[in-house]
């Protein structure tokens, strides 16, 4: 994926861990897969507004953190 991809994927990773929630929990608030969280934490897949939204909602930061 783009390097992009993986940025984001690291920012979505350290706020995760900043709030201390495992992947797993963020999935389930997510209503998505855990194994699909963790490719988006390594950058492996293209990630929608949407989901970036839902993302940073349920780490109660502003999407825009999320970003580069």
């Amino acid at each position: 994926m783009s390097d992009l991809s993986v940025v984001i994927g690291q920012l979505i990773r350290n706020a995760r861990n900043n709030k201390k929630i495992s992947q797993e929990k963020l999935a389930l608030i997510c209503e998505i897969d855990r194994s699909y969280l963790g490719r988006i934490e390594r950058g492996e897949v293209n990630l929608t507004v949407e989901k970036l939204y839902e993302i940073s909602s349920a780490l109660e930061v502003d999407a825009k953190d999320l970003l580069p």
